[in-house]
């Protein structure tokens, strides 16, 4: 419920604090008090559109705070701690307005969207006024209203998922009807472009492991003529190998002449021969190689046809793989378009009649719930002096499968006639303000026990009417209050005398400024005296006096 509405520099208000109370409050007031500055204010709270109009002149900004207590189960917990909004059990929702215009919005101290001020606020508050009853007005609120009377709610719940599915298949086929199409027209180049990738067989990290082949091929070959010129120094004619043989020829002549010195050193030059014999193989044997990285040409060919294919396609070596996979699909669909199409087709077909025949029953219901509902608000009429009107929810099932949508087969709309002469119309189009609020307020009496927004304000509820009249009007705002925390903004004596707590707003001037402000009444005299002035205007009579004490007796035995 609201617990309190601070306003601070809203047009002839300065600074102003009310706080709610449960049950019926009502606000009265001469015309042009304020008592509508007060409702711009709330709606300003509530996201409504920010106007520099509303800022008090000689004031950089405007600002009004709302604060609710929220029930334990309220929805808005859950939301708000999405959004990392922390609450302890209250919300509390400001507006700032500069003399701009701009606007700032806060919900907990915490900036918010004015589309999420607007949204949270919308489970919080009704405001129904002759120009802003939103659940009349709005045709696409009928059916929501007509789904709470049913009772089909978690129904419709269910009715939407299978209407997800149903969609969401219809969606599929229509794509794969394009890639079916586009395939078609590209079925040569496909064939052709998957033939020539199965024949490359391309493998996801295979460009790098090519790569590092190649270098290495890269560096072996440099590595060969060093290996080669190397054994040349070894063995060719002016080589290491020679020039050992000639010099062991030498020593052994020498040999023959000096004896065993000579025989020691030709030992030598033997171990040398044999060490030589060593490295000529080793050379031999590193030159040879490891033939395990393949042959350089084979190694480049193919690293270059991955490199060329995969700038063809305009994409990575690694990710022609997923090319070949993405075509060879596309391709497939040619081949395999009559099972892909035929097996969406089920499964579409199967979500339409689910979906059709759980938004048949719940038709059923709606029709019952609309003629139930019907009946109950034209009953209510008659003491809200709309005894000619007629009230009729037009329930009308859509047999044509393309004008369903989420929630059902029904076309629901509130339709009125004001007078036995005249037919129905849409009730937006048809009543008067007055009687919109009047409608309104029937119907809020016959939902009572099924609607969740905790605060209702009713803003002339009983516009143009008056005496038993006005009484009933107040007698039912008096049942909505056992559930709702109702206001009731009315000139009404009728409906003041029955509400449990009363605000006078009255406008005076101060320091050359007029200022609007509120006053609770909270005695017995004070209640009898503002009701009094309602009942005889600006002179208030001794029969004035009388009449507003027995009126508020008799609704205090009520």
């Amino acid at each position: 419920m609201l617990a309190s509405l601070s306003i601070q520099n809203v047009v002839l208000i300065d600074r102003l604090t009310i706080e709610g109370e449960k049950g019926l409050s009502a606000l009265t007031g001469e015309t042009g008090a304020g008592k509508s500055i007060l409702l711009d204010a709330l709606g300003l709270a509530l996201g409504a559109r920010a106007d520099a109009g509303l800022v008090r002149h000689g004031c950089d900004q405007a600002s009004v705070t709302a604060a609710f207590d929220l029930p334990a189960k309220h929805p808005l917990r859950d939301i708000l701690q999405e959004k990392g909004i922390e609450t302890d059990g209250s919300m509390i929702l400001r507006r700032v307005v500069a003399k701009d215009g701009k606007s700032k919005a806060f919900i907990n101290d915490a900036p918010v969207s004015v589309q999420l001020l607007k949204e949270a606020a919308a489970q919080l508050v009704e405001i129904h006024g002759q120009f802003e009853t939103q659940g009349l007005l709005d045709p696409a609120a009928h059916l929501a209203t007509l789904d709470i009377c049913a009772g089909t709610a978690e129904d419709t719940r269910a009715l939407r998922s299978h209407w997800s599915r149903w969609q969401e298949a219809e969606d599929a086929i229509i794509r794969i009807k394009t890639d079916i199409e586009t395939a078609r027209l590209q079925e040569e180049y496909l064939r052709h472009t998957v033939a020539e990738l199965e024949k490359l067989d391309p493998q996801e990290g295979e460009e790098a492991q090519l790569a590092e082949k190649r270098q290495n091929l890269l560096n072996r070959q440099k590595m060969q003529s060093a290996y080669d010129q190397a054994l040349s120094l070894i063995d060719e004619d002016d080589g290491i190998r020679n020039l050992m043989t000639r010099l062991q020829t030498t020593l052994a002549r020498m040999g023959e002449r000096t004896g065993a010195a000579i025989g020691n050193l030709a030992d030598g030059l033997a171990r040398a021969q044999t060490e030589m014999d060593e490295i000529s193989y080793q050379i031999e044997r590193l030159r040879g190689g490891n033939n395990a990285d393949g042959n350089l040409e084979d190694v480049e060919e193919r690293y270059f046809a991955l490199r060329e294919l995969a700038k063809k396609h305009r994409t990575t070596a690694d990710q022609l793989p997923q090319v070949l996979a993405d075509l060879a699909h596309k391709l497939g669909l040619i081949t395999d378009q009559d099972a892909a199409l035929a097996a969406l087709q089920k499964t579409a077909e199967a979500a339409r009649l689910q979906f059709g025949e759980l938004a048949q029953k719940i038709s059923v219901k709606r029709q019952k719930a609309a003629e139930k509902l019907s009946k109950a608000v034209n009953a209510e009429l008659p003491p809200l002096k709309l005894e000619k009107a007629r009230f009729k929810v037009d329930c009308e099932p859509m047999t044509d499968p393309r004008d369903w949508g989420q929630d059902g087969m029904d076309r629901v709309q509130f339709m009125v006639s004001t007078n036995p002469q005249t037919p129905f119309g849409p009730i937006n189009k048809i009543a008067s303000g007055g009687e919109l609020s009047r409608f309104m307020l029937a119907l809020k009496v016959i939902l009572a026990e099924t609607a969740s927004i905790p605060t209702l304000i009713f803003d002339e509820a009983d516009s143009g009417i008056g005496g038993a009249t006005a009484d009933a009007v107040g007698e039912r705002l008096q049942r909505l209050a056992k559930k709702y925390q109702v206001l009731a903004i009315t000139h009404s004596p009728q409906v003041a005398a029955r509400a449990q707590h009363h605000w006078h707003v009255a406008k005076s001037e101060q320091k050359g400024a007029v200022v609007t402000h509120i006053t609770p009444l909270d005695s017995v005299k004070a209640r009898q005296e503002e009701i009094a002035r309602m009942l005889s205007g600006a002179e208030v009579t001794r029969e004035a006096r009388a009449q507003a004490a027995k009126l508020l007796e008799q609704n205090a035995a009520a």
